[in-house]
């Protein structure tokens, strides 16, 4: 079954990194996606990058895709290493870099992603932290079951 957060809550772990990219000073794209990588929600601040509107929706889609954050993907996709050419798949929404986080539930199964694009990558992954943070005090009752098309 496709698991999700609710719009209501994706709205406000969007908040929670909107706050942090605030007290940066840095605008940013902000996605939130189901246990499948479709999205929630997405939010774009004033003046944030055009391209980061499809960027932090696949780095969400990635982590979603692959259970895992996308900074963990960098390494593996180095040519050599047993992932490369990973950004090349899925019709290119596989993003190798930071700023995309999985959502968990209290058992550990996938049930959305994060995916923030708009700064450095390490800016991008601050900001991500920051609404996967609010999601760990507001997981517990927060998920809904999706039915499947």
């Amino acid at each position: 079954m496709v698991q999700s957060v609710t719009l209501d809550t994706a709205k406000e772990l969007i908040d929670a990194a909107e706050r942090k990219a605030e007290e940066i000073d840095n605008p940013m794209v902000i996605a939130v996606t189901n246990s499948e990588g479709n999205l929630v929600a997405q939010r774009r601040m004033d003046d944030a990058w055009l391209a980061s509107v499809s960027i932090s929706r696949n780095k969400a889609y990635t982590s979603a895709a692959l259970d895992m954050p996308t900074h963990e993907l960098a390494e593996p996709s180095e040519p050599g290493n047993s992932l490369y050419g990973l950004q090349s798949t899925d019709e290119g929404r596989m993003v190798i870099f930071g700023g995309g986080y999985p959502l968990l539930n209290e058992d550990g199964d996938v049930v959305g992603a994060f995916g923030v694009s708009g700064g450095a990558v390490e800016q991008d992954m601050e900001v991500a932290e920051a609404g996967v943070a609010k999601w760990e005090t507001v997981r517990s009752d927060d998920l809904q079951p999706e039915v499947a098309d």
